[in-house]
């Protein structure tokens, strides 16, 4: 991952990393790594680190309001040995779940630009081959449903993203997806706890069977 570490090639993320760090100076302000179980037969792909979450802690989905629901869900479901994760080094561990991002780096107004999510995509694309044990992927968002597809070379039109959709993939694995655990979704009430946790009930069954 020392590579992922000193990605420079979105010179747009970059120099706002750079920004951000300049006004606080205990940050991450880098690009955020993949977290979780190495043998993980579940991958969960989100957006972007968040400006006071990931981009802060430096573990995806940790310190901001998007990841109170995913990591109490988690934890509901056994891949997580507690429901809060508050920093890097808080002693969580996931079991057989590891997370990660279309995106590696904090994007100004929480926006990737279509070339920084294709510049990026080898990363996943990366990940997705190095873990063949991989069986469920969970999109997080139409962003990350996108990249997960692109990652495989697939094309986008014969698989639409839909919250709960289930997409059988050519090489054996399952992709489902679910609206992202933003606070604006939660808010609103287009994802509320109870369909969440219904999306993750497909991923037990899938990972059961």
């Amino acid at each position: 991952m020392s590579s992922l570490l000193t990605c420079t090639d979105c010179p747009r993320l970059a120099d706002f990393l750079v920004q951000v760090k300049s006004g606080n100076p205990g940050y991450h302000c880098k690009p955020v790594v993949p977290f979780g179980d190495d043998r993980a037969r579940l991958l969960i792909v989100g957006l972007a680190p968040g400006m006071h979450g990931a981009n802060r802690t430096g573990r995806p989905f940790t310190g901001d309001y998007a990841g109170i629901l995913l990591y109490d869900t988690l934890h509901r479901f056994g891949f997580g040995s507690a429901p809060v994760s508050l920093a890097a080094d808080d002693g969580l561990i996931l079991t057989d779940c590891r997370i990660t991002n279309a995106v590696k780096c904090l994007p100004p107004e929480n926006k990737p630009e279509p070339a920084e999510i294709r510049t990026c995509n080898t990363y996943l694309a990366d990940e997705l081959r190095a873990s063949p044990q991989v069986k469920v992927i969970l999109a997080l968002g139409l962003v990350a449903h996108k990249a997960v597809l692109m990652a495989l070379g697939l094309k986008q039109s014969a698989r639409t993203f839909g919250h709960g959709a289930r997409h059988e993939l050519p090489d054996g694995r399952v992709l489902i997806d679910s609206y992202h655990c933003s606070r604006y979704n939660t808010n609103t009430g287009r994802l509320t706890e109870a369909s969440f946790h219904d999306v993750f009930r497909l991923v037990r069954v899938e990972l059961d069977a």
